[in-house]
């Protein structure tokens, strides 16, 4: 399946199958919205590096078009491909470049990334977050990725580990150390769910005939004054933990999150002002050579 097909991503997303598609779509929205910087960081790295013009760029489980967006403002003479499992996020993506006068710069293709692919043509960059982990058979993706790829061509992955799938924002200790502990639980849920969650991917990208030119970790601290959807983003994140975890909480925690997710109310994370947004992404960089 392809990332999104779980919802991609991305932060708050994994086990999301019962969840309301228009509250993941915006939580994809938020995710590009609160960490801009990341994007803005992640695409300059990848600039940097890179070696061809970027001209045709593909974005392999693009959602609503968080990195689609940042790849078009960092290569200004690119054209970005977005393919993704789900129509309506992809008809969002093109509406919002529409709004943004970047129709012209864009195309959506739905695919599932674990069935023959379509023909998205030859690219200079092929950027894939938050998705490798999902498929059914990531050998075999890297494989199409690298056939995608002009000679002297990158490819760039972005992902998270189990740990850090989903962004922190209470201070350290707030409310008994229930992050810690939602995060513990998590962890080992994950890994039984998405064992390719936090792999190594350099030997697999070699494997399938890749030079790894470049691994970094961002790291992405925001703390006050905080964009005005932080909260927003905190709420829905957390709320995807509340029910994605369900009755592995105690009911202790089930109270705490559920005041931390309420609209109104002291400890809403929506109105509070000791809320941050902490969150990491790992990142890969290949070559074809």
């Amino acid at each position: 399946m392809s990332a999104h097909e779980h919802g991609e991503h991305r932060p708050g997303e994994h086990g999301a199958h019962h969840h309301d598609g228009e509250a993941l779509t915006e939580l994809l929205d938020l995710d590009g919205e609160v960490l801009a910087g990341y994007l803005d960081q992640a695409t300059a790295w990848i600039a940097a590096i890179a070696q061809a013009p970027v001209t045709r760029v593909v974005d392999l489980g693009a959602g609503t078009g968080t990195g689609t967006f940042a790849l078009l403002r960092r290569f200004p003479e690119a054209r970005v491909t977005a393919v993704d499992l789900a129509p309506d996020r992809l008809t969002r993506l093109r509406h919002r470049a529409c709004e943004l006068g970047l129709d012209g710069r864009v195309d959506v293709v739905p695919a599932d990334l674990d069935q023959p692919w379509p023909d998205l043509g030859l690219a200079d960059l092929v950027w894939t977050s938050m998705a490798l982990h999902h498929v059914a058979d990531p050998d075999q993706a890297l494989t199409r990725i690298f056939g995608l790829l002009r000679p002297g061509g990158a490819l760039a992955v972005a992902e998270i580990t189990a740990l850090e799938s989903f962004p922190r924002f209470l201070p350290a200790g707030a409310e008994s150390g229930l992050e810690d502990r939602l995060h513990h639980l998590l962890t080992h849920l994950l890994g039984e769910q998405v064992p390719e969650l936090g792999a190594d991917w350099a030997p697999r990208l070699t494997a399938a005939g890749f030079d790894v030119t470049g691994r970094r970790t961002f790291a992405v601290t925001l703390t006050a004054p905080l964009p005005p959807q932080a909260g927003r983003y905190a709420q829905l994140t957390l709320d995807r933990l509340r029910t994605g975890l369900g009755d592995r909480l105690d009911p202790a925690d089930q109270k705490r999150l559920a005041a931390l997710v309420a609209d109104e109310g002291p400890d809403s994370v929506r109105h509070r002002g000791d809320l941050t947004v902490r969150a990491t992404r790992l990142a890969w960089l290949a070559r074809r050579p």
